[in-house]
């Protein structure tokens, strides 16, 4: 799963510009807002992407793993 592809920033998106995609994919899947099928499971994808993206230490792991994976 490409974190950065789901919350649609580039590989080097700032803090803040992750933060404002998360903000708004969260607001457009949350499932109170958004009934459509589907949307529930999106806005899961959108929080564990955050999640990691969102904070430094996870982010710098998880480049270095998908920066390993693409060398083998």
């Amino acid at each position: 799963m490409d974190y950065y592809r789901i919350l649609g920033v580039d590989h080097s998106a700032t803090a803040e510009e992750i933060k404002r995609a998360y903000r708004r994919l969260a607001v457009t899947y949350h499932p109170d807002k958004n009934p459509a099928p589907g949307a529930e499971n999106i806005f899961k994808q959108v929080n564990e992407a955050y999640d990691v993206l969102g904070d430094p230490v996870k982010r710098h792991g998880y480049d270095h793993r998908q920066n390993t994976f693409i060398e083998l």
